[in-house]
């Protein structure tokens, strides 16, 4: 059984008199800042010069300096920039301003786990990984509920390290909802597994596969929209709510039957098989080393099949449909490719 911390568990004091550093200000970065700074602990955003996002933290009240001058003044720094970013970050001005006792954290466990990242023996290291986007991590904050979280200690140099990061966990308040212990190998290779394999790369996969089945039968694509992408949110929606049996409560006799008997020859043995090597990839490291690789080249393949995806014509239908949806305000969520 996995064991789950709550507030309860979740003492302040841990993390008293000590100065936090949140070092970037996106969807994660501007959550934890906020809600740290509301339980009342001393903040500084750490970004680099220039950055679009320092107008942004000033003026939730927060104060904002450059990342080496916000890790050196700190005694908890919480990294919170690109997968892609943080190695080449930690090494210039992340590690020069580390000092003994310092806590060194992350909301991911990639560049420890993949040792692309090495802290010194005297630091802890710990991860809070909020089971939720930062605008969920901000809203249920306020709300007074919370967001579920992991925490996983990969090194214990004060022998406080999980009071510390516990405490943390408190402070944005994913303690009130739940924090599951976990470990950086094990956060990291679900973590990848899960968004390759079902909810981004699987899902979309699927979605692709079967508007692009009915369109060559010589169905409308705009049918086709509506039945493999749009309701899928209702289905998603409903599994969220009550897993897969309320789901299938929810929906017609006709739609559950055909779950049990159509969806194993769509996700089948062959399917299961792949999703196999991919875990041995994500394991073994061969997903890490290659999309560092894609980093250090420039993002080549990367944008290309960006840009591919985003000119498709499932996309190209998508966008037609959703302007009878002004409600969505879709046109504002995706920047121009």
């Amino acid at each position: 059984m996995a064991t789950i911390y709550y507030d309860k568990d979740a003492d302040a004091s841990a993390l008293s008199g000590q100065k936090i550093a949140v070092l970037g200000f996106g969807s994660q970065g501007h959550a934890h800042a906020l809600n740290l700074k509301d339980s009342g602990f001393d903040v500084v955003v750490g970004l680099r010069d220039g950055s679009s996002s320092a107008a942004k933290a000033r003026e939730g009240g927060l104060t904002v300096k450059p990342i080496g001058e916000a890790v050196a003044e700190a005694d908890v720094v919480m990294v919170l920039l690109p997968d892609t970013s943080q190695a080449r970050v930690y090494g210039e001005e992340i590690a020069p301003n580390l000092e003994p006792g310092n806590m060194l954290m992350f909301a991911h466990g990639f560049n420890i786990h993949f040792r692309t990242i090495d802290p010194p023996g005297d630091v802890d290291v710990t991860m809070i990984a909020p089971k939720g986007p930062g605008h969920l991590v901000r809203r249920t904050y306020e709300q007074g509920i919370g967001t579920p979280a992991l925490v996983a200690v990969h090194r214990d140099a004060t022998g406080k390290a999980l009071q510390r990061a516990l405490a943390y966990a408190g402070a944005i308040g994913c303690a009130r909802a739940g924090v599951i212990e976990t470990s950086f190998e094990e956060e990291t290779e679900t973590d990848l597994f899960g968004e390759q394999s079902i909810l981004c790369g699987g899902t979309s996969a699927l979605v692709r596969s079967a508007f692009d089945t009915l369109v060559e039968a010589g169905y409308q694509p705009e049918i086709a929209y509506f039945e493999c992408l749009h309701e899928l949110k209702l289905i998603v929606d409903l599994m969220y709510e009550g897993g897969l049996s309320w789901m299938r409560y929810s929906v017609s006799d006709t739609a559950e039957y055909g779950d049990y008997t159509r969806g194993p020859r769509v996700v089948n043995d062959a399917t299961r098989e792949e999703m196999r090597r991919i875990l041995d990839e994500i394991r073994g490291g061969a997903f890490a080393k290659e999309w560092i690789g894609e980093a250090e080249a420039g993002f080549p393949n990367f944008l290309r099949m960006r840009q591919e995806a985003r000119s498709s014509r499932l996309e190209e239908v998508g966008r037609g449909l959703r302007r009878m949806m002004p409600w969505l305000e879709s046109e504002r969520k995706v920047p121009p490719t």
